[in-house]
């Protein structure tokens, strides 16, 4: 069942509050993600992936943090 917009306002303000003074982003990138799309009802894995493996211009070997 879709969420109501109270649902994602209340989330979206119960996520702001728990991470409004976070400072380590390296340590806490996928807990912040997967809270964040939580606001929505969505699961992560549903729609993302982390550290994706690409090539880069160069040629070299590279992630990205969150597709």
């Amino acid at each position: 069942m879709p969420l109501s917009w109270n649902d994602i306002k209340d989330r979206s303000l119960a996520f702001t509050n728990k991470w409004q003074n976070e400072t380590s982003e390296d340590a806490e990138a996928k807990s912040f993600w997967d809270d964040f799309f939580n606001v929505f009802g969505v699961s992560r894995k549903r729609v993302g992936e982390f550290e994706k493996a690409v090539k880069k211009l160069d040629g070299k070997q590279g992630f990205i943090d969150l597709l």
